[in-house]
């Protein structure tokens, strides 16, 4: 096997998806520099600052990850310490490069009912695309991960901190606005209630949603998550029917949003977390929205129109853009 494949080999049993080291590979590879040993050294050195290791360990062919054990994780299922330290030390490395090609604000991390106020000031309710200019204005990058370290996505959403700085990451894709904006009002709880401290990233493997393994800091950030998206942090969200179906609910929730100035998504997902009915919440929401579309397409959009990529030069550039569009863009 030729060193070039010695390497891959080397990082596959790290537990570090072909798909990532791809996307990580520097384009200015070459099989002149592969028959050069700074060329090779330059290509660890590469690889290492891109998917978060230790560079000095990967000229040996040995991988160690940077952020070994200081993520925050919620929700830990079956992932082990590997496992988590490949998802933190990538993810940390995007959130510096997305950081480094925002610019930053002058304007605070706020509570959630003040920065409600801000967003409705200019917007007639919290969904996901105010949630998204917020985040921008802010200087809070947004981004869809549509490469993953690991072979299984294991992974709902990341928030990392960069000298005082956060950025969010999104992980699981979905069809339709309202499931994506809880995650990222849920995200922003962490990032505004100082749930990181001095980690560099708190990761969430599960959807904070749903999942039933969530703890103290879990559900302080799903109060902030629902006082921004409805104003208040336990809302009551009932209907005068114990029977409906998906499009009786999605026209009582249109006829509501502008009465109460909540999304009708969230209504529908908050009547649903209430309830219990997901089925026909979420079979709602194709009547409420219309045809589904990839949110990672809206979200990366956005994003790509934010971004000052020239203060991440060529290379750097290529590889977020990679790792933005997983070759699909």
């Amino acid at each position: 096997m030729d060193t070039e494949g010695k390497l891959i080999a080397e990082l596959q049993r790290a537990g570090i998806s072909r798909s990532a080291i791809d996307a990580a590979w520097p384009s200015w590879w070459s099989e002149d520099l592969a028959r050069s040993p700074s060329g090779r050294a330059e290509l660890r050195f590469a690889l290492a600052r891109r998917l978060g290791l230790e560079p000095k360990p990967l000229l040996g062919e040995r991988v160690e990850f940077v952020w070994n054990d200081e993520a925050r994780f919620k929700h830990l299922t079956t992932e082990d310490a590997n496992q988590r330290a490949a998802l933190a030390s990538f993810g940390v490395s995007i959130g510096r490069l997305l950081v480094r090609a925002t610019p930053s604000s002058s304007q605070p991390m706020v509570g959630a009912a003040e920065l409600r106020g801000a967003i409705l000031a200019h917007h007639e309710v919290v969904g996901l695309d105010a949630l998204l200019a917020t985040c921008w204005a802010i200087g809070v990058p947004v981004a869809y991960l549509r490469v993953f370290p690991l072979a299984a996505k294991s992974m709902h959403a990341m928030v990392t901190s960069e000298s005082g700085r956060f950025a969010v990451l999104l992980g699981r894709d979905a069809s339709y606005p309202a499931p994506v904006a809880f995650t990222l009002a849920h995200e922003l709880g962490h990032a505004a209630l100082g749930h990181l401290g001095s980690a560099p990233a708190l990761v969430d493997l599960e959807n904070p949603a749903t999942s039933k393994l969530g703890d103290d800091q879990e559900g302080d950030a799903d109060r902030f998550a629902l006082e921004l998206l409805t104003g208040s942090p336990d809302p009551e969200i009932s209907t005068s029917s114990v029977r409906f179906n998906a499009p009786t609910l999605a026209n009582a929730v249109i006829r509501a949003s502008g009465q109460y100035r909540v999304e009708p998504g969230t209504l529908a997902l908050c009547l649903a977390h209430r309830s219990g009915n997901w089925r026909v919440a979420m079979s709602s929401l194709q009547f409420i929205y219309g045809r589904p579309s990839p949110a990672w397409r809206h979200v990366n959009a956005i994003a790509q129109g934010q971004l000052s990529w020239a203060e991440l030069g060529d290379d750097a550039a290529d590889y977020l853009g990679n790792v933005m569009t997983g070759g699909d863009g």
